[in-house]
């Protein structure tokens, strides 16, 4: 059962959609701006009061971290001062109704390589039972690995969606249309002698046949009018009731009869609605990964949907995912009575899992992320797309994926070959999705947080691949700062280069988390203290800024799971090697590849994995039973302070063991 919330989508109000702040949002900007100032406060006592002259080595860097913390809390606080709920009418039940024939067409793309056929397959299938007319909607495989498999799997459920009843009914009804349009046709060709016989009558009569007759001759030329007006079709292109208006219009209805046919029977072609691609990779060029998996798709002349349905191979769609999603994409406009395509280019719904198992030991839920920040990211129009479960504007990405090829090709002709593949979603960055968000955001284009639940995918299921996820996460992260720094970044607003630059931020915690696990260490062993006072004085200043921090956190998360929101935390301390490692890896200039999460389990346990953790564990439980040692034996110097190390490193004992628990974890064994 997935813990995602959904938000009240009732139809009972006026217009097509509406938009509010989240409940409480008040209340967390009056516990925000007092976490603030109360933060501040402490930071300045910890400048001026407390810093241990001393041990420089270990009191600055340790000011250095909390600052770090703190402008990082500062960021977070603020980027969600203003998050968003959305209600929005389903598709069909918009106001002045939406026609159906009027609804765009959209290409869903399932990304994969190399994963199980079963799995991309299970996808698939729910991809076609989307709740969409099938003549507006295609399914696409893009098979990155170009596997014999899952060929086969693909054109086996192709076929099995051309018999559905589904598509039955539409080949019944096309045929319908094209026997109507041949009986026409058939008509027509059987009129032609008649229509020689008309036409030599005329020439045959003298000029002035009508002359003293006139009631004659408006009759017949009534009636010659009335054969004119059901041959042809658009009675008002004719000029005349002559015989050369006559012959023309018969012609002129053979042809659209011939192009009407000719249209339904590529409509019998196109209803293969399931369609299979797998890119050609050339020797010597650049294949950019998933980026260029979905953008030779956009570009091979395959697709041509208005919109794009991004999937990732194991995330399976529900029914009403397109009815839900598309309206945001239109307004209606009064003055010319239709509905009228917006600046919004793309619309972003939650990721969640069906396979999470109990305690959820590898941190996969992400409802803070996917809640109280996509919803602030919303209120600031700076969401991100984050590569699943996405519409995009086919418009939009090709726009703004044009121009940035177009200013690589300027730096380098030789980039040419790789049109087809950096030419809509960016390349620039393992983690193509949001950069592709920061770009479309400097060009202009608008975006949506859409919280309600519309597939639901596979997470890692052991500590390898979820430590694989993790890192191209942040790598990608800080590819996109290097190279596209938001802060320097033109056509963004503040609040978007807010949003964007405090989740690279966030990346680099890893080296403040060192310092604050490794302090208590340091002061079991040596005795050496960071500040200079843990008496009164410091209790007056910390636990008021603690507390209060704690307390504007919950409300940020009101709603979540605590035990989903204290695992949260714990990964994000306990993975501070990993950030560490991505930090460096990207700064150091090392080549970094797009690595696919794998999507079935890699048995084994990884306690290689978390050596680093494993480590700090086990010098912070010795340093507390040294301390406890030294109690008992009464050779403890201000038992107080040694108290509060205690409690700082027993914290941190508390957030290193959710990493150690996921590298012994092991499924329950089915009995």
């Amino acid at each position: 059962m997935t813990s995602v919330s959904i938000v009240d989508n009732t139809s009972n109000f006026s217009g097509n959609s509406r938009s509010s702040l989240k409940k409480r949002t008040l209340l967390f900007r009056y516990l925000a701006e007092i976490n603030l100032i109360f933060g501040a406060w402490y930071l300045h006592w910890r400048i001026t009061h407390s810093i241990n002259f001393d041990v420089l080595w270990l009191s600055i860097p340790l000011l250095i971290a909390e600052i770090y913390s703190y402008i990082g809390g500062m960021m977070f606080v603020i980027g969600l001062w203003r998050p968003l709920v959305r209600q929005i009418k389903s598709l069909d039940q918009m106001s002045p109704p939406f026609p159906t024939s009027n609804w765009p067409t959209v290409d869903i793309f399932i990304a994969c390589y190399n994963e199980p056929p079963e799995i991309v397959e299970q996808t698939a299938r729910a991809a076609l039972r989307i709740d969409y007319p099938p003549n507006k909607l295609r399914v696409y495989i893009l098979d990155d690995g170009n596997s014999p498999e899952m060929r086969a799997m693909s054109e086996k459920l192709g076929m099995e969606d051309l018999q559905s009843p589904l598509l039955q009914q539409e080949v019944r009804r096309i045929d319908a249309e094209i026997s109507a349009l041949m009986k026409r046709s058939h008509e027509l060709e059987n009129l032609k002698p008649t229509l020689l016989d008309v036409e030599e009558f005329i020439e045959k009569l003298p000029p002035d046949k009508f002359k003293n007759s006139e009631d004659n001759s408006t009759k017949f030329l009534q009636s010659l009018r009335q054969f004119i007006l059901w041959l042809h079709p658009n009675p008002q292109d004719i000029d005349g009731t002559s015989e050369d208006s006559i012959h023309q219009s018969l012609i002129t209805e053979n042809k659209l009869l011939e192009e009407a046919i000719h249209q339904k029977s590529l409509e019998l072609v196109e209803l293969a609605r399931l369609r299979y691609i797998a890119r050609p990779k050339k020797p010597g060029v650049a294949h950019h990964a998933k980026a260029g998996n979905l953008n030779y798709a956009i570009f091979s002349g395959e697709t041509s949907g208005e919109f794009i349905l991004t999937l990732d191979a194991d995330h399976i769609p529900k029914s009403r995912f397109l009815k839900r999603v598309l309206p945001y994409f239109y307004n209606y406009n009064l003055f010319v009575g239709k509905y009228e395509q917006n600046q919004i280019a793309f619309v972003q719904t939650p990721q969640d899992f069906y396979n999470i198992p109990p305690g959820d030991p590898f941190g996969h839920r992400a409802n803070l992320f996917y809640g109280p920040l996509q919803q602030g990211k919303d209120g600031m129009n700076a969401a991100f797309y984050t590569g699943t479960n996405a519409v995009l504007r086919r418009e939009a990405l090709i726009s703004v994926g044009l121009q940035y090829f177009s200013d690589e090709y300027t730096k380098d002709e030789k980039r040419l070959d790789e049109f087809q593949l950096i030419g809509g979603v960016s390349s620039n960055s393992i983690t193509e999705d949001m950069n592709t968000a920061m770009r479309l955001h400097s060009a202009g284009w608008k975006s949506v947080y859409h919280h309600e639940l519309l597939a639901e995918g596979l997470a890692p299921d052991d500590l390898s691949s979820t430590l694989k996820q993790r890192l191209r996460w942040a790598q990608g992260t800080i590819q996109v700062l290097v190279r596209e720094n938001p802060l320097t970044k033109s056509g963004l607003s503040f609040w978007q280069r807010l949003q964007y630059f405090k989740t690279m931020y966030s990346y680099f915690s890893g080296f403040a988390t060192i310092i604050f696990i490794c302090c208590p260490i340091i002061y079991f062993f040596t005795g050496i203290i960071p500040v200079k006072t843990y008496g009164n004085d410091f209790a007056l200043h910390f636990f008021p800024a603690f507390i209060i921090n704690r307390l504007t956190f919950i409300t940020a998360g009101w709603g979540i799971p605590a035990r989903e929101i204290w695992r949260s935390e714990q990964f994000a301390i306990a993975l501070f090697p990993l950030l560490i490692q991505a930090v460096w890896s990207v700064f150091s200039g090392k080549q970094i590849k797009f690595q696919v999460t794998p999507k079935q389990r890699q048995s084994g346990i990884y306690i290689q994995l978390v050596w680093p953790q494993l480590l700090i564990f086990t010098l912070t439980i010795l340093g507390i039973i040294w301390t406890i040692y030294r109690f008992a034996v009464g050779s403890l110097n201000e038992p107080w302070v040694h108290l509060l190390n205690c409690a700082w490193a027993i914290y941190n004992l508390l957030l290193l063991w959710s990493i150690i628990r996921a590298a012994f974890w092991q499924p329950p064994q089915d009995v």
